[in-house]
């Protein structure tokens, strides 16, 4: 049973960054800049966003995105922020980002409005580059009022998971004659999201997995290689992917527990444990591990997958579905959200919904065509629906695309965790049961 992880956190979520103010209060009260160094690969400042509501005792609200904002952004790891001190004398007055760059000493400027309606709220956001004053990025977000402070964290969060996916692969691109710990970094992260985005293959996760190794040979101690590193390994384990699991393993945990060791409080640095103790099928210490994540940080998609997972296999499989509407509300947009589908799909199977499996398996495919997982599992369900020529179509395509798995029912039960044994009894029952009728044979 491949699986793979949702990302968007790795992009965004890590302790060890910080705010920077770079502006001063003169004895005279006017604002004054010291004179910037070279804007850092990631650095950003995120201006006071204006209030275009009629009222103007609605500003409140648009210097809370902005705040917000300020916040969840300083956990992209390696990120330099620029405190709200400093973006807020800025307030009122005409964008200006390549000025605004020189003085900061930043690349980025994020500029946005919100405007309220009534109970409807429509906040916009683009991302300039400091540089040159181009267009990099934007996003819309519509909401109702329904809770003010939710609302405002849930807007900050799925603006600042897809600037940082779109701020690491923009930086992961630049050319650099002498790479050094940053650059391999970025890198690494972003070939680990090609890794996870495409058709499962060694590969692609020895690539990333030997990016973070030469960060690691520059910088041994750096927190965010040993991070990256370790999660590499262990989905690598995960997928099937790796050459040796046992060394994988070891030297996964052990890196784990040495990020562990010096930021026991990093939420995503628990998720990292957790996904290492679910590659050693120890769900149940791996659910305590993104519950403690969680506690720290309710919208790190990356522990809510790990989350639902676990609880798919110890059982649980009531509790799946809602981890994965609350990981696809705050990350609509992220790059694995075919899996979220597939996992929905997943405990719909299991539970003999075969029409709503259909549906969400279905859409998986159009995110991920490429991946077999999603045609396997929609050969079961059509099968079972009674649809044979679409189901053997599916379970042509499955093994067109991974014949190493789904060429026969053996080699699909001994690829995968199927849980603890009454989840196991209800894949045979129906996951199983479907493939017989779409023409897998046993052997």
């Amino acid at each position: 049973m491949i699986v793979t992880t949702a990302i968007a956190w790795w992009v965004w979520s890590a302790p060890w960054a910080t705010s920077v103010p770079t502006a001063a209060v003169t004895g005279a009260g006017a604002i004054s800049f010291a004179p910037p160094p070279v804007a850092p690969r990631l650095s950003i400042v995120v201006l006071p966003f204006n209030n275009l509501s009629n009222d103007p005792d609605q500003q409140y609200f648009a210097d809370g995105i902005t705040e917000d904002l300020t916040t969840d952004l300083s956990r992209i790891p390696d990120m330099l922020v620029i405190s709200r001190n400093s973006a807020f004398t800025y307030k009122d007055n005409p964008v200006n980002a390549k000025r605004i760059g020189r003085e900061l000493g930043v690349r980025y400027a994020l500029e946005g409005s919100v405007q309220r309606s009534g109970e409807q709220v429509r906040v916009n956001a683009q991302l300039i580059d400091a540089e040159n004053d181009a267009h990099l990025w934007g996003g819309r977000f519509d909401r109702t009022m329904d809770d003010l402070l939710v609302l405002q964290d849930e807007i900050t969060s799925r603006i600042a998971k897809d600037l940082g996916v779109a701020l690491i692969s923009r930086e992961a691109a630049r050319p650099s004659e002498r790479p050094d710990t940053l650059d391999y970094i970025l890198q690494g992260r972003a070939a680990l999201i090609n890794a996870l985005m495409k058709p499962p293959s060694r590969d692609n996760y020895v690539e990333a997995a030997e990016l973070f190794e030469h960060a690691l040979a520059l910088d041994p101690q750096s927190v965010e290689a040993k991070s990256g590193l370790a999660v590499v390994l262990s989905i690598r384990v995960i997928n099937g992917m790796a050459g040796s699991k046992a060394t994988d393993l070891v030297r996964a945990d052990s890196l784990a527990d040495e990020v562990l060791a010096a930021l026991p409080r990093s939420a995503p640095i628990h998720a990292v444990k957790g996904t290492v103790l679910r590659a050693q099928h120890r769900c149940e210490q791996a659910i305590a591990e993104f519950e403690t994540a969680l506690a720290s940080d309710r919208n790190l998609v990356f522990a809510l997958y790990g989350l639902a997972l676990c609880k798919l296999l110890t059982g649980s499989i009531d509790e799946m579905i809602p981890l994965a509407e609350q990981a696809i509300r705050v990350s609509p947009r992220d790059p694995s959200i075919g899996w979220w589908y597939f996992w929905i799909g997943t405990v719909h199977l299991l539970k003999s919904r075969i029409e709503e499996a259909v549906v969400w398996f279905e859409k998986g495919r159009s995110v991920m065509p490429g991946v077999a997982n999603f045609h396997a599992r929609l050969a079961a369900a059509y099968a079972l629906s009674g649809e044979e020529e679409r189901a053997a179509a599916e379970l042509t395509e499955a093994r067109r695309l991974n014949g190493d798995i789904y060429s026969s029912l053996a080699r699909v039960e001994t690829g995968g965790d199927w849980g603890v044994p009454k989840v196991r009894a209800l894949f045979e029952a129906t996951y199983f049961a479907g493939l017989r009728k779409a023409g897998m044979p046993e052997e």
